[in-house]
This record gives structure tokens, C-alpha cells and sequence, in this order.
């Protein structure tokens, strides 16, 4: 490995969590200028140490020693990534949020995220993504575990059955129930209806206390 290729490679470890992290070129920038990044990329690609899975897009490969395979590149972070190569924010749908949360059986044969760039498709490997254009305004934060949990409030729609608004519970800390109850007071009626019950009763969060 050059200089290049060996900077590279530790700040994919340091910044973006090392296997399993996607980056583009644009992420190296303040390494190197953008031919000498390319080609470090593309020479890490070749050796092995990153896979090209898009145009300027690379995963570092983490292997399930479980199941012995390759797991392939995270949905979100491949919309982060696209996020940072073209400079837009980049949000998880609904849907895609409510199949995560295991509120959803139907994994989407084209997982939509929301973009303040232009409306496009983006191939990643044989996985097709949707990028659909909305206004900064209407983006949701999910960066958080309480945005998240709201995007998965307004997925599942009013009157949830309980064992639904328990799932979504359980990914929440005390603290985190709470602050989602204060926060829905500024979302429309059922999404703040919601908030509450799972807010009502935190102590059946497995682990919240140990977490605060």
C-alpha cells in the first residue's frame, strides 16, 4: 500500500467504523487531491481491501463468521454515502424505517429515501434505491433514535395496536420515551397520541434503566 491507500484505510476505521463502512471519494479529499484518491480507491478495490458497489461508492467487506458470507453494504449507510458525494441530506422513508423497526414483513424491492437533491434511481451492486425529492422542511430527522421513532410513528399510522407501539418502545431509554412525548406535542394528534402511550409506561423497556 502507498501513503494514499494506507490513509485511506485508517480513516475509514476511525471516522466511518471500519468493516462494513461506505465512503466515496469526496470523504479523502483532505488526504490527497481527487486523482490521487481515485486511484488509491481504485488500487484498494482491485486488492481486495474495498469493493466498488457504485459509481464512486465502496464498501469495506465485513464477514459473518456465523454464516460464513459477506454481509452486504447497509442500506442507510449507502444513503449517507450518497448524501456526501452529492452534497444533498438524505433521509429513510417511512417504509424503509417501518421495515426496520420489524413493523413491516415486505422488505422493498427498491428501498425509497428522501432527498433534498433531485428525484433519481441509483444502482448499488444488483440493489436498485429510490431517491424521491422533497423540500429541506419535510425532511425527517432520523439521525436520532427519537426521530427515528417518530418515523416509525407516522409509518404504522394512527390506532396501533400495542404490541406495535412496544416494539418501538423497546429501542427507546427512559430518557428517550420522555423526550419523544415532548417532541410529538408539535406533530399532528395520533402521532402525539402515540408518543404517550409509549412514553406511559417506560420501566417495560428491557434495559432502559441500565441506560438512563
Amino acid at each position: 500500500m502507498n501513503t494514499t491507500q494506507t490513509k485511506i484505510m485508517t480513516q475509514i476505521t476511525k471516522r466511518f467504523g471500519g468493516d462494513g463502512a461506505v465512503v466515496t471519494a469526496k470523504d479523502f479529499l483532505d488526504l490527497a487531491g481527487r486523482d490521487a484518491v481515485d486511484q488509491a480507491l481504485r488500487r484498494l478495490g482491485k486488492q481486495g481491501d474495498l469493493n466498488r458497489i457504485g459509481r464512486g461508492l465502496y464498501h469495506k467487506p465485513r464477514f459473518n463468521h456465523k454464516l460464513g458470507i459477506d454481509v452486504p453494504p447497509d442500506p442507510d449507510k449507502v444513503a449517507d454515502a450518497i448524501g456526501r458525494q452529492t452534497g444533498d441530506r438524505v433521509a429513510p422513508s417511512s417504509n424503509v424505517i417501518a421495515n426496520q423497526f420489524g413493523l413491516s414483513t415486505q422488505i422493498p424491492a427498491k428501498p425509497v429515501y428522501l432527498t433534498t437533491g433531485r428525484s433519481r434511481n441509483i444502482q448499488v451492486g444488483s440493489q436498485i434505491y429510490r431517491l424521491k425529492h422533497v423540500s429541506a422542511s419535510k425532511l425527517p430527522d432520523t439521525s436520532t433514535a427519537i426521530g427515528r421513532a417518530l418515523q416509525a410513528i407516522n409509518a404504522i399510522g394512527p390506532n396501533p395496536d400495542q404490541s406495535t407501539l412496544d416494539r418501538i418502545r423497546s429501542t427507546l431509554t427512559n430518557k428517550q420515551c420522555k423526550a419523544l412525548a415532548d417532541q410529538a406535542r408539535y406533530s399532528v394528534g395520533w402521532v402525539a397520541d402515540s408518543a404517550r402511550q409509549i412514553a406511559a409506561h417506560p420501566e417495560s423497556i428491557i434495559g432502559a434503566t441500565a441506560h438512563g
